[in-house]
C-alpha cells in the first residue's frame, strides 16, 4: 500500500477490552474503521460502526485491509480462519494467541501460505516505562544487567466477584493467571532480556471461586546468565491511584545501577552505592489502559503496514512466547525446571 492510503480496518469482538481497541482506531487519521462484528448485535452497533453477527458478512461487505480480532482465545483460530478464507492479508490478534500451541502453529502455517501477516496484540512492551527501561539498557545506564524482578498486584481478584464486572470469563479459565495474564511479561521480560533458555515455576490458587491458578512465581534463566522472577498474585494490591496503569512495581538490577517502575509509571535510576534517585520517567497521567500502549502497538502496525516498518511480535514470533508458557506449566506440574529450545 502506498503511504498516502487509507487503511480499511474491520474489527471482530466488541466486549469489554475492545474499547481500547476501537477508540485507538478512531484516533487514527490514517484508517478508516469500517465494521464491527459481535455474537451480541446489541455490542457492535454501540460501537457506531455497521455493525454484524456474523464475521464473513461483514468481511464480504466492507473488503477491509486489516481485521483486528478481539476475542478470548478460543475463538481466535476460527476468527482467523474466516478473514483468511475471506482474502484479508493483515489481522491483528489479541493475545494469547489461540487455545493452545498446536493450533497456534497451525493458524501461523494457514497464514503463511495465504500470504497473510498475523501481528498479536501483546501491548506491554509498548507501555511506555518499558520502552524507556528498554533504552535505559541499551544506553548502559546500570552497566551489565544480572536480574529483573516484577511484582504482579493488580488487586481485582478477591472474592466471589472477582473479575464478574469487567471479564468473567476469567473465572472459568482453568489455566487462568500464566495464560491470560502472566504471557505479557513472559514477552516483556523477552523484550528487555532476550529469550530465556530455562524456566522453574511454582503455581497456586488463592480464590477458590477460580476454575485456575491466579498467583505463583516463575523464574526465568536468560542469556549471559540474567535471572528474571515474575512474583504474581492477582489477590494482592502495590501503591498506585490506578491498579491497572502498571499492575505492579519491578527493578532491573546491574552492577553499575538499579532501574526502578513504580505503581505510577514512573521509572526512577540510581547508580550503584549511591541514595540518590534520577527519575528518567515521569508518572504518568493517560487515564485509559497501560499508558496507551494498545495506541501504541495498532500505530505501530500501521507504520508497517502502510510504510514497510519492521512488525514486532508477529505470529511467528510470538509462538516462542506459547512454547514458553506451555513449559511454565509442565514445570509447576512436574515441580521441575524446563530447558527451552526456541529458535
Amino acid at each position: 500500500m502506498s503511504k498516502s492510503s487509507k487503511l480499511r480496518v474491520a474489527c471482530v469482538g466488541a466486549g469489554y477490552f475492545s474499547q481500547f481497541h476501537y477508540g485507538s482506531w478512531a484516533r487514527m487519521d490514517r484508517v478508516d474503521l469500517v465494521g464491527a462484528c459481535d455474537h451480541d448485535l446489541d455490542k457492535a452497533t454501540a460501537t457506531g460502526l455497521p455493525a454484524y453477527t456474523d464475521l464473513g458478512e461483514m468481511l464480504v461487505a466492507q473488503n477491509p485491509d486489516l481485521l483486528d480480532v478481539v476475542l478470548p482465545p478460543v475463538a481466535h483460530a476460527a476468527a482467523i480462519r474466516t478473514a483468511l478464507a475471506a482474502g484479508v492479508k493483515w489481522i491483528i490478534c489479541q493475545k494469547p494467541f489461540c487455545a493452545n500451541l498446536t493450533e497456534a502453529r497451525q493458524i501461523v502455517a494457514q497464514a503463511q501460505d495465504a500470504g497473510a501477516t498475523i501481528v498479536v496484540h501483546e501491548n506491554f512492551r509498548f507501555q511506555p516505562w518499558y520502552r524507556t527501561i528498554k533504552r535505559a539498557i541499551e544506553d548502559g545506564a546500570i552497566g551489565t544487567v544480572q536480574q529483573m524482578t516484577y511484582r504482579l498486584r493488580p488487586g481485582d481478584g478477591q472474592g466471589s466477584n472477582a473479575y464478574l464486572d469487567r471479564q468473567p470469563y476469567f473465572q472459568k479459565m482453568k489455566r487462568f493467571m500464566v495464560h491470560e495474564t502472566g504471557v505479557h511479561f513472559v514477552d516483556t521480560f523477552r523484550y528487555l532480556l532476550g529469550d530465556p533458555i530455562s524456566v522453574y515455576a511454582d503455581l497456586r490458587q488463592v480464590n477458590p471461586v477460580i476454575a485456575g491458578e491466579d498467583a505463583g512465581y516463575i523464574l526465568f534463566e536468560h542469556p549471559n546468565g540474567v535471572r528474571a522472577l515474575l512474583d504474581a498474585n492477582r489477590n494482592l494490591d502495590h501503591n498506585a491511584d490506578n491498579l491497572r496503569r502498571t499492575m505492579g512495581e519491578a527493578l532491573v538490577e546491574g552492577n553499575e545501577g538499579v532501574l526502578t517502575l513504580y505503581g505510577d509509571g514512573s521509572v526512577t535510576l540510581r547508580a550503584f552505592g549511591q541514595q540518590a534517585q534520577m527519575e528518567i520517567q515521569p508518572a504518568n497521567t493517560w487515564d485509559g489502559f497501560g499508558g496507551d500502549c494498545a495506541h501504541a502497538l495498532q500505530s505501530h502496525v500501521v507504520a508497517g503496514v502502510l510504510e514497510g516498518f519492521p512488525l514486532e511480535n508477529t505470529a511467528e514470533n510470538y509462538l516462542n512466547v506459547v512454547i514458553i508458557e506451555e513449559a511454565i506449566y509442565a514445570s509447576a506440574e512436574g515441580g521441575c525446571k524446563k530447558t527451552l529450545n526456541l529458535n
